[in-house]
């Protein structure tokens, strides 16, 4: 009969085969020890005015309610480094938006993966995650031994940096765990120092009312005047904890085709941007996940950074 063990390194093969960088394993259970953390971070408004966080608050510490008899959770990393950065002078656009929506692609890959593994296992009980339910994805990816989290609240992985995309599957499948992660940021605070609207308030503490991948995606509101001038000229999410961290130094393009840089959305300067319309708006990012924000929301977001060089002259 085949071991938990040996189930575990035939998902990691398969991971592999689907395309996945790194694939751990850690068992379902109740995070009691983020309870209190997590209740502490609400309560005190540091989740700006996404108030779907405050939802499903025992749902989001326990998978098990997601999938009722699950035994383990297994988290993915996918590789979304792109081949080339934009121009800074730009209205910057957030490297995982370069190209197609992960959402879909890895949503693809991650039901070919769950198909594969009851190919292989018989039939499962579980579901597949790709940033769409209440689950604490990174503390999931450092339990599963995956890397840690590191004081901009993002997963680090030693020697491969932070630019991946996270996918779990909950499944009831009986698996050996690997050992969880353990912490290299040291002393080091270079993504603290470097963050323009002081959104990292202590070491694996955001504010995300004050970050700037905030303020330009999850609020509808007008962006508060408070904020004029430190945007960097980011138009959609930030990229700024990320650039600076040492470990990105060992960081390696990504090699899927649907995340390849979109050539025509790199290159839109500021008068390009202020001159679209919705049509061309929808034709330009249907795939992408820019979408998300909206043709009204990306030109609130472009008329707040300050008048560029070619929008002057324009």
């Amino acid at each position: 009969m085949i071991t938990p063990a040996e189930r575990s390194a035939i998902i990691k093969q398969l991971a592999a085969e689907a395309g996945f960088s790194f694939c751990g394993i850690a068992r379902a259970r109740r995070l009691d020890e983020e309870e209190k953390r997590l209740e502490n971070w609400l309560n005190s408004g540091y989740a700006g005015k996404m108030e779907y966080l405050h939802r499903h608050f025992d749902m989001r510490l326990d998978p098990r309610q997601l999938v009722p008899g699950a035994k383990s959770v297994i988290c993915l990393l996918f590789n979304y480094c792109p081949t080339e950065v934009q121009d800074p002078a730009l209205p910057r656009i957030a490297r995982y938006a370069y190209g197609e929506d992960y959402h879909k692609v890895l949503r693809r890959k991650m039901k070919g993966l769950f198909k594969a593994m009851m190919d292989r296992f018989g039939q499962l009980e579980g579901r597949v995650f790709v940033d769409s339910a209440p689950i604490m994805e990174r503390q999931w990816a450092a339990l599963a031994g995956l890397g840690w989290i590191g004081k901009h609240g993002l997963l680090l992985r030693k020697g491969a940096g932070s630019w991946f995309f996270l996918a779990e599957i909950v499944c009831d499948l009986e698996l050996e765990p690997d050992a969880p992660a353990t912490d290299h940021c040291g002393t080091c605070t270079a993504c603290i120092d470097a963050c323009p609207t002081d959104a990292i308030v202590a070491p694996n503490l955001l504010d995300a009312g004050r970050c700037i991948s905030y303020l330009t995606i999850e609020l509808r509101d007008r962006i508060p005047d408070s904020f004029s001038n430190q945007m960097e000229n980011w138009a959609f999410g930030c990229d700024i904890c990320q650039e600076v961290c040492p470990w990105n130094r060992f960081s390696s393009p990504n090699r899927e085709p649907s995340f390849q840089p979109d050539e025509a959305i790199l290159k839109l300067k500021q008068s390009d941007w202020l001159e679209m319309t919705r049509e061309v708006f929808e034709d330009l990012f249907g795939k992408s996940a820019i979408k998300r924000t909206g043709f009204e929301g990306m030109i609130r977001n472009i008329r707040f950074l300050p008048p560029t060089e070619d929008q002057i002259v324009h």
